[in-house]
């Protein structure tokens, strides 16, 4: 049996397969894939795992902020996309609408994941904010479970950074992207950043994706900085430093929460910039303790093992309930 899982990432579409103890890995840029059409993405999807869309079993899928939902169900079942509102934090390609709807129309049996928000079941505390982490974070956090860990904290750090806290085998809360830690693009509005938006200068979304510590450099994109970073340059080394103090910063308060429950557990660092051995080491320095590291793919294999899992008659995962079939 094969099993797809679709990491809908701020910069690609990832996807993944799950067919005995194997796993295998491929993405499409998010332009790349709104460029394509929905026959195409399907037959990429084939091409690329050599298996026919009429052999897999269960694809799980995610889509943007996934917050117009709270249980695991039935891809067909969503009203629309599963969103609250199409409008909202982040960039706009068309990438993960054309997979979704290749997924939605092509007849392979499918689940959607939802994200986190306040009509989840996570710590009531939590829901002061209405989100909390979109879809795939929930992928990553499994793929940590079918390691073996039952109390974690990840911290997904890329263009944005994202941490949740996992005690007991079920998910407590997140912090999302635009309220706490800047990623490399991507951060939390400050009060001049209020003040244009409240001018007229720009909007809150164009503020938040210009938030992040890329700001604070000369470079136009990630790939600069962290090659920039990898000569040393001042500017890139700063950019990064602040972004493993604020990460770090971040997971603490999750440990924070955790102790409520009487658990603190491991750490787990995850996304492009998570993966730099500097920003490794920094956020280990902060923490005073050691870190696990996960690549960028774990997100859509955590999917793939939901899928997996929804398909052998799991009813909860990470304690997200599941209406399916």
């Amino acid at each position: 049996m094969a099993f797809i899982g679709i990491d809908h990432g701020t910069t690609a579409m990832r996807f993944a397969l799950i067919e005995g103890e194997e796993a295998r890995t491929f993405e499409l840029g998010r332009a790349e894939a709104a460029a394509m059409s929905e026959k195409e993405v399907l037959e990429s999807i084939e091409k690329e795992f050599g298996i026919k869309c009429g052999d897999i079993s269960l694809a799980a899928v995610t889509y943007s902020m996934g917050d117009g939902f709270s249980e695991i169900k039935d891809v067909r079942a969503l009203e629309g996309r599963g969103l609250q509102s199409t409008e909202g934090a982040g960039k706009k390609t068309g990438g993960g609408t054309r997979v979704f709807d290749a997924i939605r129309n092509s007849g392979i049996p499918a689940v959607a994941i939802p994200g986190l928000h306040m009509e989840s079941k996570v710590d009531p505390r939590m829901k002061v904010f209405s989100h909390l982490t979109s879809p795939e974070k929930l992928g990553i956090a499994y793929h940590i479970k079918c390691l073996g860990y039952e109390d974690f904290v990840v911290s997904d750090i890329s263009s944005n950074t994202v941490t949740l806290a996992v005690s007991g085998g079920n998910v407590l809360g997140a912090i999302d992207a635009c309220i706490f830690a800047p990623g490399v693009h991507h951060g939390p509005l400050d009060l001049q950043a209020i003040r244009e938006v409240d001018d007229g200068h720009q909007t809150a979304n164009q503020a938040f994706i210009e938030a992040g510590t890329l700001k604070m450099t000369p470079y136009k994109d990630r790939e600069e900085l962290l090659l920039a970073a990898e000569k040393g340059e001042a500017s890139a080394l700063l950019a990064l430093d602040t972004i493993a103090l604020f990460a770090a910063m971040e997971i603490v308060s999750m440990q924070l929460l955790m102790k409520d429950y009487g658990t603190s557990g491991e750490v787990f660092l995850a996304g492009s910039v998570g993966e730099v051995r500097y920003v490794q080491e920094k956020i280990c320095q902060h923490l005073g303790k050691e870190c696990e590291c996960l690549g960028k793919w774990h997100a859509a294999i955590g999917c793939a093992e939901i899928a997996r899992d929804v398909f052998a008659g799991a009813k909860q995962i990470l304690g997200v309930d599941v209406e399916y079939p």
